[in-house]
C-alpha cells in the first residue's frame, strides 16, 4: 500500500506541475516572442553531427505590424483555410485523412495552423499518440488563451521556411533581400508554397510544381476574405 500511495504521489504532483507549467508557459507566449522551438534544437543537433553541413540558424522575430498583409493572407489560404472560423481542429480535414490513411494515401492539410503553431513551439516531430495527445491539449490551451491574430504571429515567426531558415522575416531577408513588412503578393505566395516542404523546395529554385502551387494560392487568396493581419 505504501509503494501505491507513493506512485499516486508522484503520478498526482507530476501532472499538476505540467498543467501549471504548460498553462503557464502558454499564457507568456501570449504576450513573448517564442526565442527557441524543439524544431531549431533538433535542427542545430543535425547539423552540428553532419559533417557536410553547415550550422545555420535566420530567425528575426517582428511583430505583425512589421509583416505584410500578404504573408497571412497566402499562408491562409494555403494551409487552412477555415483558420477564422475553427476551434483549433479541422474535423472534415481529419476525417478526410483517417479514410485515405486506411487506403493508403495521404492527404495535405489536415493540421490547421494552430495545430502546426503548437507542433513548432511546445513539441517535436513525432507520429505517436503521445505526441498526438499533447498536440491535441495545447491546440485547445492556445485557442483558448490566445486570439487568432496571436496565433498567426507566432506561426509566421517559428515556422521552418528553408535550410536553417524560420520565420518570414528570415525567409524574406533570405530569399528576396528584403524586409517582411516589404513582401508583395507573388512573394509571400512563392514562401507559402514551398511550406509543406521547405527543406526539398525552395522560393529561390522554385519548380513547375511549386510556381503552379504559387498561382493557386494567390487565386485563393483573391477568393478568401481578407484576413486583416499586417500592413
Amino acid at each position: 500500500m505504501k509503494l501505491v500511495r507513493t506512485i499516486w504521489r508522484i503520478f498526482w504532483k507530476t501532472t499538476m506541475w505540467f498543467f501549471i507549467i504548460s498553462i503557464g508557459l502558454t499564457i507568456i507566449y501570449r504576450f513573448v516572442p517564442v526565442p527557441i522551438t524543439p524544431l531549431m534544437v533538433i535542427r542545430l543537433v543535425e547539423q552540428t553531427f553532419d559533417s557536410e553541413k553547415k550550422i545555420r540558424l535566420y530567425k528575426d522575430w517582428v511583430p505583425m505590424s512589421e509583416i505584410s498583409r500578404h504573408a497571412p493572407q497566402a499562408v491562409f489560404a494555403a494551409e487552412d483555410q477555415k483558420f477564422l472560423t475553427h476551434k483549433g481542429f479541422d474535423f472534415e480535414a481529419m476525417e478526410k485523412a483517417w479514410e485515405n490513411n486506411k487506403k493508403g494515401k495521404r492527404i495535405k492539410g489536415a493540421s490547421t495552423i494552430t495545430q502546426q503553431t503548437v507542433k513548432n513551439v511546445f513539441l517535436w516531430p513525432s507520429r505517436s499518440y503521445l505526441r498526438k495527445g499533447l498536440e491535441a491539449y495545447f491546440t485547445v490551451l492556445v485557442e483558448l488563451l490566445w486570439p487568432k491574430e496571436r496565433i498567426m504571429e507566432v506561426y509566421l515567426n517559428v515556422i521552418e521556411m528553408g535550410d536553417g531558415i524560420y520565420g518570414i522575416e528570415a525567409a524574406s531577408q533570405a530569399y528576396y533581400n528584403k524586409p517582411a513588412a516589404k513582401l508583395n503578393r507573388n512573394q509571400a505566395a512563392m514562401i507559402a508554397a514551398v511550406l509543406p516542404n521547405p527543406i526539398r523546395w525552395t522560393p529561390a529554385k522554385p519548380t513547375g510544381y511549386i510556381r503552379g502551387r504559387q498561382s493557386w494560392i494567390m487565386r485563393q487568396m483573391n477568393n478568401l476574405e481578407p484576413l486583416g493581419f499586417g500592413v
